[in-house]
Formats: C-alpha cells, sequence, structure tokens
C-alpha cells in the first residue's frame, strides 16, 4: 500500500459489513461510521505508526470513544514484536487498533475501552530482587560511562576481585569470602570470560577478567561508578 487513501475501501467494507455507514474525510476525521443508536466511530488511516498518528487518535477522544487507527499489516518478526508494543499501547490509551493486509483483510486487534492493566507478580518480584541485589546505586539513574551495572556484573566483579587478591580459589571459599551465594555456579558459566576452571572446583582469574575490574571499577563496591 502506498498510500492513506488504499486503507480506505478495506476498512469501510469492514465496518459497513457489521452495519455501519461510512463516509470519509469528515471534518478533522479520515473516516467515521455510525450505526443507529450508537456513538460515532472514527477511524484513523496512516502507512505507519507513529507518535503523531497517537496524537490524531487521542485527540478523536474529546468527540466520541470508539477511536481506531488502521495501518497496513507489518511483516517480519521484529514487525511482528512492534505490533504487539503498539496493540499494548493502544489499549492502555483506549484505542482500536486495525490492520490491513495486502489482500485487503482487515484485522481487528483490540477495541477502544478503558485501560484496565493487570499486575504481573513475578516482574514485581524480579525488579524487588535486582533492586536488593544491587550495592549502592551504579547507574545515576539510567545508565554509566561504561554501560548498565547489573546485580549479576556486581557479584561477578566482586568474585573476580577475590581471585585477583588471592589467586585460584576453590567455588565455595569465594562464595563465603564475598557473599556471593552463587559464586560458583556464576564462575562456571563465565558469562563475561573472566573466569577459568584450573581444578575440580576451582577457579582462577582469565585476562579478560582482569580487564574488566579495570573497566568496571568501583561499579560493585559502593556504586559510586
Amino acid at each position: 500500500m502506498e498510500r492513506e487513501s488504499d486503507l480506505y475501501a478495506p476498512v469501510k467494507a469492514f465496518l459497513v459489513a457489521q452495519g455501519y455507514e461510512v463516509k470519509g474525510e469528515v471534518g478533522a476525521a479520515d473516516l467515521v461510521a455510525l450505526r443507529s443508536g450508537e456513538d460515532p466511530v472514527v477511524v484513523e488511516l496512516k502507512l505507519r505508526i507513529t507518535l503523531a498518528l497517537y496524537h490524531q487518535a487521542v485527540a478523536r477522544l474529546s468527540v466520541t470513544d470508539q477511536v481506531y487507527i488502521a495501518v497496513p499489516r507489518p511483516k517480519g518478526a521484529q514487525a511482528r514484536r512492534m505490533l504487539k508494543d503498539n496493540i499494548a499501547l493502544c489499549r492502555r490509551l483506549g484505542l482500536g487498533l486495525l490492520t490491513v493486509r495486502g489482500d485487503g483483510t482487515v484485522e481487528p486487534h483490540c477495541d477502544p475501552g478503558p485501560y484496565a492493566p493487570r499486575k504481573n507478580r513475578q516482574k514485581k518480584a524480579r525488579l524487588l530482587r535486582e533492586f536488593a541485589r544491587l550495592r549502592g546505586d551504579p547507574n545515576a539513574g539510567g545508565a554509566t560511562r561504561h554501560g548498565i551495572v547489573t546485580g549479576y556484573r556486581q557479584d561477578a566483579l566482586a568474585c573476580a576481585a577475590h581471585l585477583a587478591e588471592h589467586g585460584p580459589c576453590r567455588g565455595r571459599d569465594v562464595a563465603a569470602a564475598t557473599s556471593v551465594a552463587r559464586a560458583t555456579t556464576l564462575m562456571r558459566d563465565n558469562h563475561y570470560g573472566w573466569f577459568e576452571k584450573v581444578d575440580k572446583g576451582v577457579y582462577a582469574l582469565t585476562e579478560a577478567g582482569r580487564a574488566g575490574l579495570t573497566h568496571w571499577a568501583y561499579s560493585w563496591e559502593d556504586g559510586t561508578g
């Protein structure tokens, strides 16, 4: 589809099939549909989802609660993820979302209505665990000059610092000295390439680990860097 007008006929046919009378370019609205005794339905037609489209659609909510945005159906894995995110945003804003396939098929993804979010207890628990795990406040509200410091990285740095000072150590000794309960698992998984196994249950620091200690200096001890 090359023009917004290419969306009009399929969306009109979709609404007419549901008993609506449909007209285009009514006032500021791209499409208005009426059905006896009901509030008007307004549809904003665009070739892609943009912030301006959301601005227009939200403005139409001053006229009616029945506001949709309609765009061509996106293609590809990344596009499908973007579609999912936009469905969630439409629900939060109280908007409906329609997509139009290349063959003219219209797919409704959500209808306008009040937003009633469901809290995810597992995500909340993970957020609180990560908060408790972080030493200090190393990210200054968003990012550091090196990147984001996570609780996992701080644990890895604590293990690396212990090995740098004491040489190869058993995982259980590192755990006891650093209070990183999963020290053995962390060093075995070796996510950053900082550790190497030199004997059964014994780990040493690699050159990458020494570089990591320098690169992330102080970001794990008190959160000042």
